[in-house]
């Protein structure tokens, strides 16, 4: 493996388009790196469960908040709005939504999760 890689993801390797969802992907060694973008409206359960097939998301999350508002409800019970210069991580077992009529752009670094949200 080279020393330093790079990738935009402006260019990805891969992208997948669910309803109200854009999902690009790079692939980077052994690591996969995806920007997330969800419009105003988009909800997990009404756009990604009927592809995942879980009552809940399962996957684990772990990303950074570029623009827009997404609220997290948790299947513990606890709840958070996530906007603009937030990292965040997600235990599986969750619903998310977007807060306003601004598209949140998020990036995320869990390798197994960007490698497979949202694939069908």
């Amino acid at each position: 493996m080279a020393s330093i890689e790079t990738r935009s993801l402006d260019r990805p390797d891969e992208s997948r388009t669910p309803e109200k969802t854009a999902v690009d992907v790079v692939h980077l060694g052994d690591a996969t790196v995806a920007r997330l973008t969800v419009q105003p409206g988009w909800r997990w359960s009404e756009c990604i469960k009927p592809l995942a097939g879980t009552e809940h998301c399962e996957a684990a999350h772990l990303g950074y908040v570029v623009s827009g508002r997404i609220h997290i409800a948790a299947t513990d019970g606890t709840e958070a709005d996530l906007g603009p210069g937030d990292g965040y991580r997600l235990a599986p077992g969750h619903d998310a939504w977007v807060v306003g009529d601004e598209p949140v752009v998020a990036l995320e670094f869990e390798s197994k999760t960007a490698e497979t949200y949202a694939k069908t």
